[in-house]
């Protein structure tokens, strides 16, 4: 299986936009979908727990994925609830996050000092969906202070696609970054992946065309059945 460079996936999603016709929005929800399936698979335990999951979502389209995994984990029982330090008023993301809170998703208002110290408790996991593939360091100073509550909480984290800070093909930064217990890549992995150290590592998305597979020698893992992600070694 192929390790993605940055210029590859840049290249891919503009050939899966421009070539084969797929929306943004489209292969928003296909994603975010996916992340929601692997969450609930893996961590059953917390549907039925008095647990909540914060999910941190950035402004670009990582933090896509993650208002749609947030919108799916509530429709699957689970209770999100969301941090969006940086909106977008782009109408894509208005929407999702329309949905959300027509969902009764909470979306938390109290600064992040708030979060961690009276709330934090609350919560049994968390869904980092900050930075995407397109991201290069250093950290905005806007997210610094959700960087580094991630990096110190014990609480287990599941990373979209990449684990946020991250450099995308060289991995954690230095000083060792966040931690994630779960990685749910989208389309393919990305060569940071190779770096992951945590419990449970999926593929997730299932909207690639076997021409484009081919055209990338992606050799994908064939997914089960109906099933919109598959587990990686």
């Amino acid at each position: 299986m192929k390790y993605l460079n940055q210029t590859e996936s840049i290249n891919i999603d503009k050939d899966l936009f421009e070539k084969y016709k797929f929306s943004v929005d489209q292969l928003m929800e296909l994603a975010g979908q996916s992340c929601a399936v692997a969450i609930a698979s893996t961590y059953s335990s917390l549907k039925n727990s008095t647990y909540k999951i914060l999910v941190c979502c950035g402004p670009g389209n990582n933090g896509g994925d993650g208002l749609v995994c947030a919108r799916h984990l509530k429709q699957f029982g689970y209770f999100p609830e969301i941090y969006y330090p940086k909106r977008t008023n782009n109408t894509l993301y208005e929407n999702l996050l329309h949905q959300c809170i027509e969902n009764d998703i909470p979306l938390l208002t109290n600064n992040l000092q708030n979060i961690a110290s009276e709330q934090l408790h609350q919560f049994g996991f968390i869904v980092d969906a900050l930075f995407g593939f397109s991201f290069k360091p250093p950290v905005r100073d806007t997210f610094i202070p959700i960087i580094r509550l991630l990096e110190n909480t014990n609480i287990p984290i599941c990373s979209i696609d990449i684990p946020s800070g991250w450099s995308v093909e060289d991995g954690p930064p230095v000083d060792g970054g966040i931690k994630p217990e779960m990685l749910i890549s989208l389309t393919a992995p990305k060569l940071c992946a190779q770096k992951f150290k945590g419990k449970y590592h999926y593929l997730g998305g299932r909207f690639v065309p076997k021409k484009l597979e081919k055209a990338y020698n992606l050799n994908l893992p064939e997914y089960t059945g109906t099933d919109l992600i598959v587990p990686l070694n």
